[in-house]
């Protein structure tokens, strides 16, 4: 039979049937199908090493993966195509991370696995030295994956730990006994971990402790030995010193871009050398007459230990410069410093000089200078070859700012202003590199020098070329090396927070040493004879006779005056000089 349809029914039908199809278009896709599951789900991994994960891929007969790694804020290590992850040698912060892996067939697809990074086991290969004698020591450790932080244990105690790289540490400590001790490295959390043992022989002699461990001539090395006492603010850790409310403003009036420079190198540079050199001179040093140009009243008078042939800064054509001088004496372990040096016959002409006990925190008088614009010693200062031989320098160390104010802080005592900027530096100002620098770039050489400014931080010491840090010259230095030190920049520093800041309104005030008595064992001898001198000194940081004499510690000593003589008692501390005289008539 044949049905008829009416136009109105036949429009109503299409109009519903195109609304039906409008509504079905409009509705979500249907859930993927598709799943990936990575193995394992979890994952601890150390540093540096390598970890194969896998993966399972269902509802799709396209089962390829792309592998990435993602969830930290910095280096993350790597993955390969074949889900082979390689950690960073470093830690993330945080240290957790996602390793994922996302469908070919369908981006929306993925999976993943949460990884704990840990720091890697440390490997100890050889310290050195392998034998020690009982008392105080220091080792450099050797190995690889050390990390900030590592501890060397000598048995079961904590030794004092510097870290100078990942491959090499500093350890220092004391050996009770004589005995095999084996010495082993941990690396801290997350992840603590120990590495294998290396035997260290300790010997039932014990270590030398003073300054007799310096080697004599120049440019020796000082065996180990450290000048001043621990607690001197020259050997002071200032890691977490407060910093200076001003330190941006500071930093940046200095130049934030500004590049530091070694002061130092080897061979010569327009025929001279590079660096301020120094002498080590034993008991067989005689003493020597030191005339005074410029700053006698503010100097330590000679005579001193330092022969005519002692190199002078710049030598062998040092030029109108600076011209310092620098001698240690191994045997009565005083540190003496010349400045505007010039041999005469059998004698020196000098523009100042200090003499520095180097068993005491021994301060000039405030307000005065030294053979360094600031008062300060410029030795302990410098960067040497024999400590970055040794893998560790263990003191504050100088440099140089074009601009300084009326000011100073301690250890510094005398200012030379050439700035009325109140951003400008007071003499004895400390920068520190920061602790986030990166170091691991650098070579070895100049990672020793980083991080002891990491640890001790520079010493602001007189005016000159921005940045430029003090050294002693070396033949064996690698002047290119060195100049990669330049990519280090002021902004990388901060100004340390000074207890206290001195300008001329508040210098300290106190009472110079007092002299009670100074005598001779005899006023009238013959030529040649002996007599002893002796004295009472009350507050004096040390104590110079002159001449003939020099610095010496103790109330008495001797001498043999060959014709009559007026000697000097000189006695100082921070607030002035005392002296009193006695006279020896030769017949």
């Amino acid at each position: 039979m044949r049905i008829l349809f009416s136009f109105s029914h036949v429009f109503l039908a299409l109009s519903l049937t195109g609304c039906a199809g409008f509504a079905i278009n409009n509705q979500p896709p249907p859930p993927s199908s598709i799943s990936v599951v990575v193995s394992p789900p979890t994952a601890s991994i150390r540093a540096g090493d390598t970890f194969q994960f896998s993966d399972t891929v269902s509802g799709t007969t396209n089962t390829a993966v792309t592998w990435s790694v993602g969830g930290g804020s910095s280096t993350l290590g790597t993955i390969s195509a074949s889900g082979n992850y390689t950690a960073p040698d470093g830690l993330p912060n945080p240290n957790i991370i996602t390793v994922r892996a996302t469908s070919a067939a369908d981006s929306s697809a993925s999976g993943s696995s949460s990884v704990t990074l840990l720091n890697p086991t440390p490997v100890l290969t050889g310290i050195n030295p392998a034998s020690v004698g009982t008392g105080s020591f220091t080792l450099t450790l050797t190995g690889s994956k050390f990390v900030n932080g590592a501890q060397v244990l000598l048995g079961t105690a904590a030794l004092q730990t510097t870290f100078a790289s990942s491959t090499q540490l500093i350890a220092s400590g004391t050996a009770p006994s004589a005995g095999l001790y084996a010495v082993t490295v941990n690396n801290p959390n997350p992840g603590s971990s120990a590495s294998g043992a290396v035997n260290l022989q300790v010997t039932g002699s014990p270590q030398a402790s003073n300054c007799s461990t310096m080697s004599l001539g120049q440019g020796a090395s000082l065996g180990g030995f450290v000048p001043f006492p621990p607690d001197s603010l020259w050997n002071e850790d200032i890691s977490s010193a407060a910093v200076d409310p001003n330190s941006t403003a500071i930093i940046n009036f200095i130049g934030g871009a500004t590049g530091m420079h070694a002061d130092f190198g080897g061979g010569q540079y327009l025929g001279s050398t590079i660096g301020i050199p120094y002498l080590i001179v034993g008991a067989q040093q005689s003493p020597v007459t030191i005339n005074f140009t410029a700053y006698g009243s503010e100097s330590d008078p000679g005579p001193m230990p330092i022969p005519v042939t002692a190199p002078v800064e710049g030598y062998p054509n040092p030029g109108t410069g600076d011209r310092h001088v620098l001698v240690l004496d191994n045997s009565n372990c005083f540190l003496y410093e010349l400045f505007s040096s010039y041999a005469s016959g059998n004698s020196w002409n000098a523009g100042s000089a200090a003499v520095w006990d180097l068993f005491s925190n021994e301060q000039r008088p405030y307000t005065w200078t030294s053979a360094d614009a600031a008062g300060l010693p410029i030795f302990p200062g410098l960067v040497r070859y024999d400590e970055i031989a040794a893998g560790q320098i263990r003191h504050a160390l100088r440099f140089t700012l074009q601009q300084s104010r009326a000011a100073f802080v301690l250890p510094a005592t005398h200012w030379a202003a050439n700035s009325t900027n109140s951003l400008a530096a007071p003499m004895g100002m400390r920068l520190r590199l920061k602790a986030s620098f990166d170091v691991s770039g650098y070579s070895s050489t100049n990672q020793v020098i980083l991080n002891a400014l990491k640890k001790y931080g520079m010493i602001m010491a007189d005016n000159g070329s921005n940045m430029f840090l003090s050294g002693a010259p070396d033949d064996r230095w690698d002047n290119t090396g060195l100049h990669a030190l330049g990519q280090v920049k002021a902004a990388d520093f901060e100004v340390l927070a000074a207890s206290q800041t001195y300008t001329s309104s508040n210098i300290p005030q106190g009472n110079a040493p007092q002299v009670t008595s100074f005598t001779a064992s005899a006023t009238s001898v013959s030529a040649g004879t002996q007599v002893t001198l002796s004295w009472q000194a009350s507050g004096a940081s040390y104590v110079i006779v002159s001449p003939e004499v020099g610095a010496v510690r103790g109330t008495s000593v001797t001498v043999s005056p060959a014709q009559s003589t007026t000697y000097t008692l000189y006695a100082t501390n921070a607030f002035g000089r005392t002296t009193s005289t006695v006279s020896i008539s030769v017949h």
